[in-house]
C-alpha cells in the first residue's frame, strides 16, 4: 500500500479562538463528509499568544454546535516553522495576511499564505472573514457562513488537484 503524503492545511487568525479554530473544525468535517480526511492534516493557530491553551470562544462553540460542529482544539501561536510544516496557510483578513507576510523568509513561504475568503464562492463580494469577537451571535453566524462556503469550495478544489 502506497503511503501518500498528506497535504497540510493551517488556518490563522489573530488569537486562534474564533475564526481559525472554526475553520479548522469545519474543514475537518467537510473533508470527512467528502471521504478525504485521510489525505489532509488540518490545524489552526493565532498570530498572538494571548489565548494559548484555551478552547475556542464559547460563542463560536455554541454557534458551531448548532450546525453540528465540535470546535475543541486548543489555541496555539503561529510559529515561523509553520511555513515549513504546512503546504497552505489560510488567513482570515488582510491584517492577518500582512502580519504573516512580514514573518516570511522567501517567496516560497509567502506563496503559501492565502485569503480563505477568496474561496467563498457564494459570497463573491466578501473581502474578509470578519472577526466576530466584539460582536453578537449574528456576527459569529456570518463568520461561519463564510467559513463553510470557503472550506467547501476549497475542499472541492483540493480534490481536483488543481492549483490554489
Amino acid at each position: 500500500m502506497e503511503d501518500r503524503k498528506r497535504t497540510k492545511l493551517l488556518f490563522v487568525c489573530l488569537g486562534n479562538i474564533c475564526r481559525s479554530p472554526a475553520a479548522e473544525g469545519v474543514m475537518k468535517q467537510v473533508l470527512l463528509n467528502k471521504g478525504m480526511s485521510d489525505l489532509f492534516e488540518v490545524d489552526s493557530a493565532g498570530i498572538g499568544g494571548w489565548h494559548v491553551g484555551e478552547l475556542p470562544d464559547s460563542r463560536m462553540r455554541k454557534c458551531g454546535a448548532a450546525r453540528g460542529y465540535n470546535f475543541n482544539s486548543r489555541a496555539r501561536q503561529f510559529d515561523t516553522d509553520d511555513f515549513r510544516k504546512f503546504d497552505y496557510i489560510f488567513v482570515m483578513d488582510n491584517d492577518n495576511k500582512n502580519m504573516l507576510s512580514q514573518k516570511t523568509n522567501n517567496e516560497r513561504e509567502l506563496a503559501k499564505v492565502k485569503m480563505l475568503v477568496d474561496y467563498a464562492a457564494s459570497h463573491p463580494k466578501a473581502k474578509l472573514i470578519p472577526d466576530p469577537y466584539y460582536g453578537d451571535e449574528k456576527d459569529f453566524d456570518y463568520a461561519l457562513d463564510l467559513i463553510e462556503d470557503a472550506t467547501n469550495t476549497l475542499a472541492d478544489r483540493l480534490a481536483k488537484g488543481g492549483e490554489l
